[in-house]
C-alpha cells in the first residue's frame, strides 16, 4: 500500500502534474530559452515571502532534484524590517514548503519610510543591493528574483504610460555594482494567474508587499499606477484574449530600423545617424 503523501508532498505533485502546463512548462521553458542556469552555479534564491518567490523556490527545488546540469541552491530571505506577524508566516510557509530559508536583516522599510519620493523605487533598489551583497557573501554567483510575465508585461505599459520610454524587463542581466554576479527571473513565462490558482488550489497564504503603501493601497489610500494597468488588460482582453501574449511576442521582435530613436549601453542614438549613406 503506499504510503500517504504529507502536506508538502502534494504541494509538489500539484506543480508537475495539475500545474504542468501552466506552470512547471513555462518555467522550464525560460531556463531554457534564455539560459538562466549554467553547470557550477551558486544561485541565491531570494524569498520576500509573496506567493511569486515561494513558487519560485519550489520550482527551482524541483528542478535541481531533477537536472542534469549541476548547481546549487541557497533560499535567502531579507527581512527588511516586517512586523512579528509577517515574519512568523513567512518562517510558517517556508517549514510548510520544506524550503531551508537563510533569513537576514535590514532597515530597508524604515529608510523608504522616511522619504516621500518614491519611496517603492527607493525600497526595490535597496532590497537588490542588500541581496546582491548577501549573496554574494554566501558564495553565489547569481539571484533569482521572482517577477513573472505579467511583471514583464505590466512594467513594459508603466515605462510607455508614464515614464515615456520603450523599456522592458529582461530575462537576466549582469549587476552593475556587483561584478560577476547575476540577476535571473526563471519565471519569466509564468502568469500570474496561474501562480494565483495554484495557491488557492493548495490553500496557501502569502505575504503581500508589508510597506505602508501598500496597506494604504488596500484600504484605498493609494491608487498604484501597476493596478491602473492590470485593469486596462483586464478590460483590453475582452476583445483579445491574446493582447498580453502580443505585447510579450513584441518584446522579442523589436524592429529598430523603424524607431526614430533607441538607447543602448548608455548612449541615445537617433535614426538620423548614417541616414543619408543608407539611402
Amino acid at each position: 500500500m503506499a504510503a500517504e503523501l504529507t502536506r508538502c508532498q502534494s504541494i509538489e505533485r500539484s506543480i508537475i502534474t495539475k500545474y504542468r502546463k501552466t506552470l512547471w512548462r513555462p518555467f522550464v521553458e525560460a531556463v531554457k530559452r534564455y539560459e538562466l542556469i549554467q553547470a557550477g552555479d551558486r544561485i541565491a534564491v531570494c524569498i520576500s515571502g509573496g506567493k511569486d518567490s515561494m513558487l519560485m523556490a519550489k520550482l527551482l527545488q524541483e528542478l535541481h532534484r531533477h537536472s542534469d546540469v549541476p548547481f546549487e541552491l541557497t533560499f535567502l530571505v531579507m527581512d527588511p524590517g516586517y512586523s512579528p506577524a509577517n515574519r512568523r508566516r513567512i518562517e510558517a510557509n517556508a517549514a510548510l514548503l520544506e524550503v531551508p530559508i537563510t533569513v537576514f536583516g535590514s532597515d530597508i522599510f524604515a529608510a523608504a519610510d522616511s522619504t516621500d519620493r518614491n519611496p517603492c523605487y527607493l525600497c526595490a533598489r535597496m532590497r537588490r543591493g542588500h541581496l546582491y551583497s548577501k549573496a554574494r557573501e554566501l558564495g553565489c554567483n547569481k539571484i533569482a528574483l521572482g517577477h513573472h510575465f505579467s511583471d514583464v508585461i505590466e512594467t513594459t505599459l508603466i515605462a510607455m504610460f508614464w515614464g515615456a520610454q520603450l523599456q522592458a524587463m529582461p530575462p537576466k542581466l549582469h549587476s552593475t555594482n556587483f561584478p560577476g554576479m547575476e540577476l535571473i527571473r526563471p519565471l519569466y513565462c509564468v502568469h500570474e494567474d496561474d501562480i494565483i490558482a495554484w495557491a488557492r488550489y493548495n490553500d496557501l497564504t502569502f505575504l503581500r508587499c508589508a510597506c505602508r503603501l501598500t496597506e494604504g493601497a488596500e484600504m484605498g489610500e493609494l491608487t498604484s499606477k501597476r493596478q491602473e494597468v492590470k485593469e486596462l488588460l483586464r478590460a483590453l482582453r475582452q476583445d483579445n484574449p491574446n493582447i498580453e501574449k502580443s505585447i510579450f511576442t513584441a518584446l522579442h521582435a523589436v524592429c529598430l530600423d523603424t524607431f526614430p530613436g533607441y538607447k543602448s549601453q548608455g548612449q541615445t542614438h537617433s535614426f538620423l545617424d548614417g541616414y543619408n549613406e543608407r539611402g
